[in-house]
């Protein structure tokens, strides 16, 4: 259902080793619709957070920018520029996080990759990750055709590439469909690429427009999803040992970021959308003290 958001199809298949791609036609099928509450579980406790209440710019303390792929250009066909430290792109302002994607070149940047837009990508990698947890993002999208703003999480450990170092999406929004949500999980046995990921959506018809409640609550036996204290979308650990369809029981860090173009993009690009910003209030972060294994 969701695009490869780094690999193109050939390269996230070859990740998977083919003793494992033997396996996944023989894994039953896994539920991932649910409707059911979802809130901070008992006994957890506050671990990270951010207001954004001080500063300019998003606190180097807890943020980082990905600008890794600018000069070679995006993964998934996408089109903008990821800026760092560029209040143009990542500020804050009025107690909220502004990323916004604008329409222009900034071709004086020594990675600029002939983008014709520019954006922002922040990221925990390196600062901040869990084992476990329940993470909730209060934000209002960034809405247009053509853009594609999400929050979610990436496994820390690079080494074992995508899709094996499991994803988790807890929001993606695509412009041109601006009151569906999207809620998934990417993984060795199941991704895009052997068109066996697992996933979710519901409606949010006000989601360009007024602030909602996206969340994750990750423990060893599953994944929850969901938006306002409603769960759309489960995935359970089939505690087969494998992590080629469970890889959540090591860390994952944190993404927030507007794409442009790429799944976006399939129905074109609408110049009257931009600037276009996604405003995030807050990120809180409880783990039980048991599972606090990630700072």
């Amino acid at each position: 259902m969701i695009p490869a958001r780094r690999l193109a199809l050939a390269a996230a298949a070859a990740f998977l080793p083919i003793s494992a791609a033997a396996q996944t036609a023989a894994l039953p099928p896994v539920p991932a619709m649910t409707d059911a509450p979802i809130a901070v579980p008992e006994g957890a406790r506050l671990v990270w957070a951010d207001e954004f209440n001080a500063g300019r710019l998003p606190d180097s303390r807890r943020w980082a920018y990905d600008t890794a792929r600018n000069r070679d250009g995006w993964y998934n066909q996408e089109l903008q520029y990821y800026a760092a430290n560029r209040p143009e792109n990542a500020r804050i302002e009025k107690g909220r996080l502004i990323l916004e994607a604008r329409r222009e070149r900034l071709a004086d940047r020594a990675d600029y990759g002939g983008q014709d837009y520019s954006s922002a990508r922040l990221f925990t990698r390196g600062l901040a990750s869990w084992t476990y947890g329940f993470i909730e993002v209060r934000a209002k999208l960034a809405c247009g055709k053509g853009l594609w703003p999400a929050i979610w999480l990436l496994g820390t450990d690079a080494k074992a590439g995508w899709p094996r170092l499991g994803e988790i999406d807890v929001m993606e929004m695509v412009g041109w469909d601006p009151e569906t949500i999207h809620g998934t999980i990417h993984t060795g046995a199941y991704n895009h690429a052997r068109h066996t990921q697992k996933g979710a959506t519901t409606r949010v018809p006000d989601a360009c427009t007024a602030f909602h409640r996206y969340q994750l609550d990750w423990n060893q036996d599953r994944i929850l999803i969901g938006v306002d204290g409603h769960a759309y979308m489960r995935f359970d650990n089939d505690h087969r040992g494998d992590p080629a369809t469970w890889p959540f029981d090591a860390p994952q860090y944190l993404l927030l970021n507007v794409a442009v173009g790429g799944w976006g993009g399939t129905h074109g690009i609408d110049p009257a959308a931009f600037p276009s910003r996604m405003e995030v209030d807050y990120v809180r972060v409880w783990q039980r003290a048991a599972r606090n294994k990630g700072r």
